[in-house]
């Protein structure tokens, strides 16, 4: 299964770290320093008495990555936009989207324009996925 992680900070990269070291091949988009890191040495989550070791593919955009199977964004509410810019090359017909955040999802009502100002997120996920 292809699994990208959208925002691979504390709570993306603790589930790109578990979801990888389960077997799953898994992409994360991040940047700066934690991106070469990552790309370097793939990610290490000390959990408890375990170390838990991912090998994960990196990347700065989502074109690098291409059509997945599901993608979670683990962005904070405010940096939305950022993954809207980017979902095109991630999404096909079938692909699962989970959004692990803070705060209340833009799409349980659409008066909530705070979490997406100019819509950007109610374009690039269709309707029909909003289950």
């Amino acid at each position: 299964m292809r699994i990208c992680i959208f925002g691979a900070g504390a709570v993306g990269g603790h589930i790109a770290a578990k979801l990888a070291a389960a077997g799953n091949e898994v992409s994360v988009v991040a940047r700066g320093a934690h991106l070469q890191a990552m790309r370097e040495r793939g990610l290490k989550l000390l959990h408890g008495n375990e170390t838990i070791l991912g090998r994960v593919r990196a990347a700065a955009t989502t074109r690098e990555l291409g059509e997945q199977d599901a993608v979670f964004v683990t962005l904070k509410a405010n940096l939305l936009p950022a993954f809207a810019e980017q979902a095109e090359w991630l999404l096909g017909a079938g692909t699962a989207v989970v959004f692990v955040q803070n705060g209340i999802p833009w799409w349980y009502d659409a008066r909530l324009t705070r979490l997406d100002p100019d819509g950007k997120l109610a374009r690039a996920i269709a309707p029909d996925r909003h289950r």
